[in-house]
């Protein structure tokens, strides 16, 4: 059979950057940015990116390109005879499948505050009214599951579409149609009362702002933040790779990948905090910031129903797009590794996570006393631990030693695939930092992150 590819660059780039755009980026950044001090940390979380997740990133890109495979069939076409790279792969698609496990939740959430918004039921609700019907929500099996449901069946819908016609095609729509939402929303929060005192937090870095926060903390939620954002280390980048060609070399794909996921990160905390000073809000409060505070701002705007619902469809796009970009990896996997036609891989692969996500919906109800690995954790946070705080940087550790040291596929042949085609070229000096300062650094992201959690 043979394999699909990309119909154009720009499918790569928004398709790559769809992937990598997501929660993280719309809900998580622009509370981080406001517990963590505003301006200083925007400046640190862009140096980290360019510093350690471009890098990465060529690495996932180069493997998949050389390949042409997906990432388990990749290692053991990359790894040297007799050693066992390969295992990896099979926890990385581990990953890739407990991933949407909750993020197919969350997104549902997305799409249930768009639905509530359009249909006017947050109009003439004050503080305590809104956090009845998130609790509602969350509190009603139902409700979350059908959402979950839905947004899976869209999913495997646009994959068993095929490359081009279903997940290149609906996800430029997507992108392109999110970044339109995105800078109309920025533009009009620019022009709230008191909006200019938020742009300046979130982008003038402030000394007394950073002792607050604490200096340590700050630039250690950046490096995290930075790393986590483009979904690194179980090969959600690495499919794509293998669907393009060598007409351009890989820095520059990787550097718009990571641009365009920082734009809409800025833009999103561009939206959101100087909202929250125009209206008296906490912008470091935390999750509940998406779900329980900014409904009230936007129910008090004149034609506040209209911009909440832009907000929450671009909210859901953002989801939407990781869960189609991770997707592939899966449908991607039974295609190359067990024969399967694209749609019967799509199918087979929409069932499982379905079927998987339902504990995750019901942690926050019928299931809501089992408290794994610490108080008040639910059943989302152990999944999200398995993957944030083991699997991707543990996978990203093993990436970028498989890609640097002679006894994986070796910094000779990575660097050889990265530079091939047109545009920036990778420079040998940076061997001794890929080969020991990244892999440091993420050791250092493993431990810390398990010992902090």
């Amino acid at each position: 059979m043979k394999r699909e590819s990309l119909g154009s660059r720009l499918g790569f780039i928004l398709l790559s950057a769809g992937c990598a755009i997501g929660i993280g980026n719309v809900w998580r950044f622009p509370y981080m940015v406001g517990k963590n001090g505003g301006g200083f940390f925007v400046l640190t979380y862009v140096f980290f990116l360019v510093a350690l997740g471009v890098p990465i990133m060529t690495m996932e890109y180069a493997m998949g390109r050389s390949s042409k495979v997906s990432i388990l069939p990749a290692l053991k076409k990359l790894e040297p005879k007799g050693t066992k790279w390969h295992i990896h792969g099979y926890f990385a698609m581990f990953g890739n499948y407990i991933i949407l496990m909750f993020y197919s939740v969350v997104s549902g959430w997305m799409l249930r505050y768009f639905v509530l918004t359009v249909t006017g039921k947050f109009e003439g609700k004050n503080t305590i009214g809104i956090m009845s019907i998130y609790s509602q929500m969350m509190s009603s099996p139902k409700v979350l599951i059908e959402y979950m449901v839905f947004t899976m069946v869209i999913t495997v819908v646009v994959a068993s579409a095929g490359l081009q016609a279903g997940v290149e095609k609906i996800t430029k729509v997507m992108m392109l149609a999110l970044i339109v939402i995105m800078l109309g929303l920025g533009v009009y929060a620019l022009t709230l009362p008191n909006a200019s005192k938020g742009v300046s937090f979130y982008l003038m870095p402030n000394v007394e702002h950073i002792k607050k926060a604490g200096v340590g903390n700050v630039l250690y939620a950046a490096l995290n933040q930075s790393f986590f954002t483009l979904s690194l280390g179980i090969g959600s980048m690495e499919i794509f790779g293998s669907y393009i060609n060598k007409e351009r070399s890989l820095v520059g794909e990787a550097l718009l990948v990571a641009g365009l996921d920082t734009f809409v990160a800025i833009v999103a905390g561009l939206i959101t905090i100087p909202a929250c000073f125009s209206f008296g809000v906490e912008p470091g409060q935390g999750p509940s910031l998406i779900f329980l505070t900014l409904p009230n701002v936007f129910m008090s705007l004149k034609g506040g129903r209209i911009i909440g619902s832009f907000f929450f469809l671009f909210m859901y796009f953002a989801a939407l797009s990781t869960m189609i970009g991770v997707f592939e990896n899966d449908v991607s996997f039974s295609i190359d590794n067990l024969g399967f036609s694209r749609k019967k891989a799509a199918i087979i692969a929409g069932v499982i996570i379905t079927i998987g996500s339902i504990p995750c919906a019901l942690g926050f109800n019928v299931l809501n006393f089992i408290h794994p690995l610490k108080a008040n954790n639910t059943i989302m946070d152990l999944e999200d631990f398995i993957v944030s705080n083991l699997l991707l940087p543990i996978g990203s550790l093993l990436t970028c030693v498989f890609c640097t040291w002679k006894f994986g596929w070796g910094f000779d042949k990575y660097i050889e695939e990265v530079n091939i085609g047109k545009g920036i070229k990778l420079s040998r000096a940076f061997k001794l930092y890929f080969k020991y300062i990244i892999p440091l650094i993420m050791l250092f992201l493993i431990i810390y992150g398990i010992i902090s959690y």
